[in-house]
């Protein structure tokens, strides 16, 4: 299944790891020990009634999923949250340093501790995460990198994140912003973001509810 056309909207940074031939740009893979992967694991998952990180699909806590596909394409994978829920899982676990402000708090964190330059960020409900599509975001060459859909609505829990991001996020959380596309607003007067746009959802598929994560058991 195609999920991403061809295309990449907004302005790119270049990386260390380009070269050019013919005045066309060439991107070699970024190597994994320059990348970090970071799974959200949410907040109080009030739509679904239980702790969505710590469900089960295939077997397996949707958070588990989420991490496992991130270590395809990353060095190292981390969970952000409450260490007393999710320090058994296996992975090293953050808290947020901005309680209660959702998401972006998240995103916050692990930018504020990560040790590479290049950080996917995901959520931890996303249990069809396929790391082909997440390669296709490390590739696109700026410092935040979005799934954008056919109907311009951006998926910011699946995206590439420079850790120069950290300093606009801080100062976005300072100022009372919560919403992560609001952050990104603020981000875009002084970093490259690109919107790669995805002719198909289903690989970012978020299970938010009791019937969302039914029919995806079911298949």
């Amino acid at each position: 299944m195609e999920l991403f056309r061809n295309s990449a909207d907004g302005p790119k940074n270049g990386r260390k790891n380009e070269t050019k031939k013919n005045d066309v740009t060439i991107r070699t893979e970024l190597p994994k020990n320059d990348r970090s992967g970071w799974v959200l694991a949410g907040g109080a998952s009030t739509r679904m009634g239980l702790d969505k990180a710590l469900l089960e699909v295939n077997g397996q806590p949707m958070i588990l999923l989420a991490a496992a596909r991130a270590a395809e394409v990353c060095g190292t994978v981390s969970i952000v949250g409450d260490p007393a829920l999710y320090g058994n899982l296996g992975f090293p676990v953050i808290p947020d340093q901005f309680p209660g402000a959702g998401p972006l708090a998240g995103i916050e964190a692990a930018l504020g501790a990560t040790r590479t330059d290049w950080n996917l960020i995901v959520a931890c409900d996303m249990p069809a995460l396929e790391p082909a599509v997440l390669e296709r975001l490390f590739s696109a060459g700026a410092e935040c990198v979005l799934p954008e859909y056919p109907d311009g609505k951006v998926e910011p829990l699946c995206a590439v994140y420079h850790r120069r991001c950290h300093a606009g996020i801080v100062i976005a959380l300072e100022q009372g912003i919560r919403k992560v596309t609001d952050a990104l607003a603020h981000l875009s007067l002084n970093h490259a973001i690109t919107y790669i746009s995805v002719t198909s959802a289903e690989s970012f598929a978020n299970l938010n509810t009791p019937e969302e994560l039914r029919r995806y058991r079911d298949g």
